[in-house]
């Protein structure tokens, strides 16, 4: 799983969104569930959390809610750290780097976007999904969001042809992305999903959010 030290994580927020279609939007749609589901004291457990670009933009909006961001990269928790502070949310946010142990917080919702595709075997994957479940209240809220196994034989080349045409990936950059899919990103069938939500207590998926393949699911913590 990369970590996105260094440049990787100062230019992270400018790359993001010329790889992703409708990155944009995940976060919208993400944000208007939370907002009408969540009390006005919730707590979320970003996983993932990078520069902390989505805990701003909620913690923005809704000025009674906590955060917990965590990240694997120092790099990025750094950046972010310092983006709450200059933005005045730092009070409201408790910085995790590394894994999340089991039942170390006990959060409304967690997010988990664009992360799980990054993590190799079925095992590791469910091992995440079970740390968040974990740390979790009982009925909790997960929203994930990730890169899936292709639907049909064009869809990626599709999905690098609108990065470069509309969301201004350069030439180079395809040349990188076709390279990442191959050896860094781990898709699994939105079916394989399902199964690792059961695995780790969750309600069955249900998807919110499609484009050339990325998707994102909503579910619910078991009692």
């Amino acid at each position: 799983m990369p970590t996105f030290t260094g440049e990787e994580a100062q230019n992270y927020d400018q790359r993001i969104s010329k790889l992703v279609p409708g990155y944009e939007i995940i976060h919208q749609l993400t944000a208007a569930q939370l907002n009408v589901t969540l009390a006005t004291n919730a707590t979320i457990l970003v996983i993932g959390a990078g520069t902390g670009r989505e805990i701003i933009e909620l913690a923005q909006a809704n000025k009674g809610w906590h955060f917990i961001a965590q990240d694997v990269s120092a790099d990025m928790l750094a950046i972010a750290d310092q983006n709450f502070t200059n933005l005045g949310v730092r009070e409201r946010v408790t910085i995790h780097h590394g894994k999340v142990d089991h039942s170390v917080y006990k959060a409304d919702a967690a997010l988990c976007l664009l992360v799980m595709h990054f993590v190799q075997s079925k095992r590791d994957k469910v091992n995440l999904l079970r740390q968040i479940s974990e740390n979790l209240k009982p009925e909790g809220q997960l929203y994930l969001a990730d890169l899936m196994s292709p639907e049909n034989d064009f869809e990626r080349d599709a999905q690098f042809q609108f990065c470069h045409r509309f969301l201004g990936l350069t030439e180079q950059g395809v040349v990188k992305m076709r390279r990442n899919f191959i050896e860094e990103f781990f898709p699994i069938s939105a079916q394989c999903l399902a199964e690792l939500f059961a695995e780790a207590n969750f309600s069955v998926p249900i998807p919110y959010f499609q484009a050339l393949g990325f998707r994102a699911f909503y579910a619910q913590k078991h009692i």
